[in-house]
């Protein structure tokens, strides 16, 4: 992992609530050379693997998505949450720690067997990213990979995430 991205995250405690300590990357998406560095990371990643589509999760994940897909040449979808996209679309209910959310994709978004890497920012407790992965299966997509800039591994999303290949570039223990 290197050491610059993560000198590059702004950790804020006691956000959003006390107790908490935020992992903030839009302070990496502010520095020219960390944000380069972890798309190149990226990037060099999934060179060979050639997905036809990046999806990115809602917000900063489209980010993220948006710059691998113009790098790689690839498609960019989004997944978001409820009344964001206009046409027909489905939709995955999950759970957080006080409460539930909902996400959206559109149902013709992924055409079958497309292969596909699912992006975002953090990985903390998987819920997200698990309701992801289902809509990304329900349009008929092929999920290669789920990658994130960031990890809480002392949370083990990954776990929630059973088989599914992940990759995160900088990972708290």
């Amino acid at each position: 992992m290197p050491l610059e991205l993560k000198k590059a995250i702004r950790e804020i405690p006691d956000f959003p609530k006390k107790g908490i300590l935020f992992y903030d990357i839009t302070t990496l998406f502010s520095d020219a050379r960390a944000f380069r560095r972890s798309m190149d990371m990226l990037v060099h990643r999934y060179i060979d693997k050639k997905p036809d589509l990046f999806v990115g999760v809602e917000a900063r994940g489209f980010i993220i998505a948006a710059a691998l897909a113009y790098a790689l040449g690839t498609g960019v979808i989004v997944i978001r949450k409820p009344g964001k996209l206009p046409h027909k679309t489905h939709k995955k209910s999950y759970d957080l720690e006080y409460g539930s959310n909902e996400i959206e994709i559109h149902q013709d978004a992924i055409e079958k067997d497309q292969r596909v890497v699912l992006v975002d920012d953090l990985l903390a407790t998987g819920g997200t990213m698990e309701a992801s992965a289902h809509l990304v299966e329900q349009t008929g997509g092929k999920i290669q990979e789920i990658a994130f800039l960031v990890e809480l591994s002392f949370l083990r999303g990954r776990e929630r995430l059973g088989d599914y290949d992940v990759h995160s570039l900088v990972k708290y223990d």
